[in-house]
């Protein structure tokens, strides 16, 4: 499932530099040279690349437990039109037994470890995570894998598995939040990989087979193409060496990979209007930018400026956001949140929200406002504390072994280094006014959006009318 987690937003600066990254602007550099204000109560992110071209990556917090996983630079949109939704199922066979170990066998190892046995699948990763007691990590590394170099994927495990997506296409499709994002993707990305669902049409997954689980395998498994990641109590040379002896299997050879080319970004709408669900659910949303653009922290900002409104957690009028308080004001949506998801070359930035059917066109109207506000007339006390609440954010979202695991693995797949929290801090700190103002009107005004509307949408304002909300016409 495509998890739309908070540091997937976050960013470092990449261009034609030998090295892979161009100097950034003065407030922007990293402050991992400067010890004055390194922060020293933060464990170092330790990296290795193994000869195979496999990286480990750790950051040891002396925890009693600790979190190791496989991250894959593959998702769904490496698939073609014809194998769309094979990572996902290749996701799910990863535990239905190995060469070594039966289905019972695994899960039993597992729930005798006390430990914890996840994996998802987005549309550019993969990954595969264990989280045990820190003497348990030299068995939980072995483990991971064993399951993505010896799986069986047995026929009669296929088939079962078969139903078993079929059913979870099901829950999905009753998740109205994920079926507007899923949509949202299809009209803003349509005739490319981005634009497809992760878990792939229902006519694919009747038809996928063995071979087409190996071809993937084969091709996109590869020993450069994965980075081992841990964190809490992980000795990163004992993590190198386990690396070493337990993925030798893993190909070395980084060979030819479908190609990834620019994800096309098409302005336009999608509708399904049906009057028999209580509310409307809503994505509107402009093309936004990769994970190592330089404008990704102003959005990143510009998106906490919005923030998020739920009509449960009570706040009015003096709600710090603006857009927030307008519309617990006016009452014309149950809820609304602000997004930024981001991929390697392109992104959508903007509002999900839930409303009564015929308050569309009202919330429709603020949100549109509140946008063009944030291209002409933001004052520095609004981002000062927009500023303030995306660095809290960050930090509550680090809290745990699991999240950070996840932070470096996915880190490392998108900069190739993790980048340190106090230089992010200081990133966010030099985000002014005018760069959010001039970053909005460079991706917010007068650009064509696009719309994902799901249920009683009859009162959605023509596509038209939404477009020509994107600009004032102003003396």
């Amino acid at each position: 499932m495509d998890s739309i987690l908070f540091f997937e937003k976050l960013l470092c600066f990449r261009g034609s530099t030998n090295n892979g990254y161009v100097m950034a602007p003065l407030r922007w550099r990293s402050t991992a040279a400067n010890p004055l204000i390194r922060d020293v109560n933060v464990p170092p992110t330790c990296i290795t690349a193994l000869n195979s071209g496999l990286r480990v990556a750790t950051e040891d917090t002396g925890a009693p437990t600790a979190t190791v996983g496989l991250w894959i630079d593959a998702g769904s949109r490496y698939e073609s039109e014809q194998t769309n939704g094979v990572a996902h199922f290749l996701e799910h066979m990863a535990f239905k037994g190995t060469s070594k170990r039966s289905q019972t066998d695994l899960e039993l190892e597992v729930e005798n470890m006390g430990a914890h046995l996840n994996a998802y699948t987005s549309r550019e990763q993969t990954v595969f995570y264990a989280k045990c007691l820190k003497q348990d990590v030299p068995k939980a590394v072995e483990i991971l894998s064993d399951i993505i170099t010896n799986s069986t994927l047995g026929s009669n495990e296929i088939e079962r598995e078969r139903s078993v997506i079929l059913r979870e296409m099901q829950e999905v499709e009753t998740n109205l939040q994920e079926v507007a994002f899923d949509y949202l993707h299809a009209t803003a990305y349509q005739g490319t990989p981005l634009g497809r669902t992760i878990l792939g049409p229902t006519e694919n997954i009747k038809s996928i087979s063995r071979d087409d689980l190996q071809d993937y395998i084969k091709t996109h498994y590869k020993a450069p193409r994965v980075v081992l990641a841990g964190a809490g109590g992980v000795d990163h040379n004992e993590l190198v060496k386990l690396a070493e002896t337990h993925f030798k299997k893993l190909d070395t050879i980084d060979g030819p990979v479908p190609d990834v080319s620019p994800c096309r970004y098409t302005g336009s709408e999608v509708r399904l209007r049906d009057d028999s669900i209580p509310l409307a659910h809503i994505a509107i949303a402009v093309e936004g930018c990769g994970w190592t653009d330089p404008d990704n922290i102003p959005l990143m900002v510009a998106n906490t400026l919005l923030g998020a409104w739920d009509r449960s957690q009570g706040g009015g009028a003096n709600n710090a956001s603006g857009l927030a308080a307008i519309v617990a004001e006016d009452n014309c949506a149950h809820s609304f949140q602000s997004f930024n998801t981001c991929y390697k070359d392109t992104g959508l930035w903007g509002v999900y929200f839930v409303s009564d059917g015929m308050t569309i066109e009202n919330m429709v109207w603020n949100i549109q406002e509140a946008w063009k506000k944030m291209c002409t007339s933001l004052t520095e006390r609004d981002v000062i504390r927009a500023r303030n609440l995306l660095k809290t954010n960050m930090l509550l979202q680090l809290d745990g072994t699991t999240p950070i695991c996840e932070d470096i693995g996915r880190q490392m797949l998108c900069y190739n280094r993790r980048i340190p929290i106090n230089e992010l801090e200081q990133r966010i700190d030099s985000v002014t006014a005018k760069d959010i103002m001039n970053v909005c009107m460079k991706y917010i005004y007068d650009k064509c959006p696009v719309v994902a509307a799901v249920g009683p949408v009859e009162q959605l304002p023509d596509y038209n009318n939404i477009r020509s909300g994107m600009y004032w016409i102003r003396l």
